[in-house]
């Protein structure tokens, strides 16, 4: 009964850490370089070409996002870093996009694990798809 309680105790700890923790924009609003399009373990890259305005766009689809937030950055700028959240335990993934001229580099990884199971890639895809929506 002990064992139980302490496994409890630790997994809702874990999940305390995994919603509560800090997360740096230092360490995740970095400029993405993405010579072209990849899909890896914890994450994707993107490269759209002759995207005028399209930082712009792809905020206006992702403020539709529900799950996802600003976490630094804006337009103007020229970059924004968001971090999205799974809905069950919360784990933050960034995606940092900027504009450089008229092509659009993306840059969607996750924060804990080893592996994203793809949700990076069909999120950030989900994004781009929406944008010839709008």
């Amino acid at each position: 009964m002990k064992f139980l309680a302490v496994l409890i105790v630790l997994f809702v700890a874990l999940i305390a850490y995994i919603r509560l923790s800090p997360n740096s924009p230092e360490k995740w609003h970095v400029a993405p370089e993405v010579d072209r399009d990849k899909a890896y373990s914890n994450g994707v890259l993107r490269r759209i070409e002759n995207a005028p305005n399209g930082l712009e766009k792809l905020h206006e689809v992702i403020g539709k996002d529900v799950s996802t937030q600003v976490l630094t950055g804006d337009v103007a700028s020229g970059m924004v870093t968001y971090v999205s959240r799974t809905k069950l335990m919360g784990y933050p993934d960034f995606t940092t996009i900027r504009q450089d001229g008229e092509t659009l580099l993306i840059h969607g990884r996750s924060r804990f694990g080893r592996r994203d199971f793809g949700v990076n890639a069909q999120r950030v895809d989900g994004w781009i798809a929406a944008l010839s929506t709008n």
